[in-house]
């Protein structure tokens, strides 16, 4: 049976959304940026006034003035973009209970079932369009095929404002000349690598040997050789879906450059702190640590190791992260941003037989000392009990990362 998904993406969300609050601001060029105080001063999104005119998405608020002088822009304000995230769902669930939102501004929706009550999937995603543009004031471009991933390809394929159908018929047509940034999952590094071996479009990525592909990247290789091809089996979850929580990650924009060691130490416990603390939340403890950095020149990379046994001591994830770091990281140039993960997350038992290794007997120390530590926070608040270390730098000391920095990404593989 063939299947019919949708992918439904609001065109310039946050951008949109201030338009139609403040329709003074629909002729002019505008952009929604984060706080330049903390550090966050990068643009967020673009109206499609600003977009020709030069301004990108993950640029910073002094080059995009320079691109267009004229240029708008505004704080966010996620708590309005979360209600009109909300209002789109709302029309969703009108047509199917299958929605798994990737984003707030992005949605698949499985209307397989629906095209006997409302028509065929063209007719349905003309209906939704029209709907968001009458109910919501705001545009969306819609994907229209029988699998996710080139569901995705067909709302990215034209924008603003236009639904465009992928099938087996076309999809060669269409999609093979993209260039192969345009498939999900192929970052800036990935793309360099493929670019190296002449591998500049989806076509090239479809035809590629699949052995070749995994010696490139791993078993990352043969998953895009799979979305190359537009095959893609994977459901679209219903709204009642619960995933699976298979990692816990916090990262944070800090508000200096980190120059040294210690300064991120210090970052690397107040974040392996909160970490923690979700997992104990989750009654779940992490079998593998990874590292996500940043530099000031926006050269990124992620490191991981797995750990001698399941943990959720904050001293322990602290102590690997820095290994990893020392390992990896050359200090060619301040960094900006730094992140902690702990992943392959497993079920904490709720009574361990205390071991006769030191190292086993260290790490049930640190966790007891670190269940304290949450007591003490949940009666007294977050800042009212801190590590000593945290003290002997009162700008970065202050963040509080549980609170201000705990980021929820959303992941095509459900990690």
């Amino acid at each position: 049976m063939t299947r019919h998904i949708l992918h439904c993406d609001i065109n310039s969300f946050y951008a949109s959304v201030e338009m139609q609050r403040h329709p003074e601001l629909r002729s002019k060029p505008l952009a929604v940026c984060g706080s330049q105080e903390e550090r966050h001063g990068i643009v967020l999104t673009a109206n499609y006034i600003a977009k020709p005119r030069g301004v990108k998405t993950g640029m910073a608020i002094c080059q995009a003035k320079q691109c267009c002088p004229e240029l708008v822009t505004l704080p966010p304000d996620m708590d309005e973009y979360i209600r009109f995230s909300r209002m789109a769902r709302e029309i969703y669930e009108d047509y199917t209970d299958q929605i798994e939102p990737f984003g707030l501004d992005e949605s698949w929706l499985d209307v397989t079932g629906s095209v006997g009550l409302f028509g065929d999937p063209m007719t349905i995603a003309r209906e939704i369009s029209d709907r968001i543009k009458l109910e919501l004031g705001i545009t969306a471009s819609i994907g229209v095929s029988d699998n996710k991933i080139t569901a995705k390809l067909g709302s990215d394929y034209k924008k603003p404002d236009a639904i465009t159908r992928i099938g087996r018929d076309n999809y060669k047509e269409i999609v093979f000349p993209l260039p192969v940034e345009d498939l999900l999952y192929v970052g800036p590094s990935t793309s360099k690598k493929l670019r190296s071996v002449g591998i500049s479009t989806i076509g090239r990525l479809a035809q590629s040997p699949p052995d070749f592909l995994q010696r490139r990247l791993g078993k990352m290789g043969l998953i895009l050789h799979t979305f190359a091809n537009g095959w893609d089996a994977s459901p679209v979850q219903k709204s009642d879906h619960v995933p699976n929580i298979k990692s816990v990650g916090n990262s944070a924009t800090t508000p200096r450059d980190l120059v040294s060691e210690e300064d991120v130490l210090l970052m690397l416990y107040l974040l392996a702190e909160s970490v923690c603390a979700r997992m104990r939340e989750l009654v779940s403890r992490c079998s593998v640590v990874e590292i996500y950095v940043r530099d000031t020149e926006l050269n990124a990379f992620t490191r991981q190791r797995k750990l001698p046994a399941p943990s959720c001591s904050s001293q322990e994830l602290a102590e690997t992260g820095m290994a990893l770091f020392r390992r990896h990281y050359h200090w060619d140039k301040p960094i900006r941003n730094i992140g902690l993960r702990g992943a392959g997350l497993v079920e904490a038992q709720s009574s361990l037989q205390l071991s006769m290794f030191a190292e086993e007997q260290r790490r049930d120390k640190w966790e007891r000392i670190d269940k304290a530590v949450d007591h003490l926070r949940q009666r007294y608040g977050y800042m009212s009990i801190r590590r000593a270390i945290v003290d002997t730098d009162p700008l970065l000391g202050r963040i509080n990362v549980k609170d201000g920095h705990t980021v929820h990404p959303v992941s095509y593989f459900g990690g």
